[in-house]
């Protein structure tokens, strides 16, 4: 399956160079390991898609809401952090 995102200029070019090997979205859509997504250039200031798009493979997700292993305490004081890993 593949997904189309509309991505800001700064995540666009992040991902581009190879820098931001993770992305992180509303679990609002069926995602799963091996589907594609189709990273959309928008820019914010014109209200309007660039053109540019990068293409990538899913190889692991997960969603928060199935993460049991901190309190909703912890969670609230703390929050998460995204990292990326090479």
């Amino acid at each position: 399956m593949e997904h189309h995102k509309k991505t800001w200029p700064d995540h666009f070019e992040d991902i581009l160079r190879d820098r931001k090997r993770f992305d992180i979205r509303l679990a609002d859509f069926d995602v799963r390991e091996g589907n594609t997504i189709v990273f959309e250039e928008w820019d914010p200031e014109k209200n309007a898609y660039t053109g540019r798009t990068i293409t990538k493979k899913i190889s692991y997700f997960v969603k928060t809401k199935e993460l049991i292993y901190w309190s909703e305490e912890e969670i609230q004081r703390y929050g998460y952090q995204i990292m990326q890993l090479e």
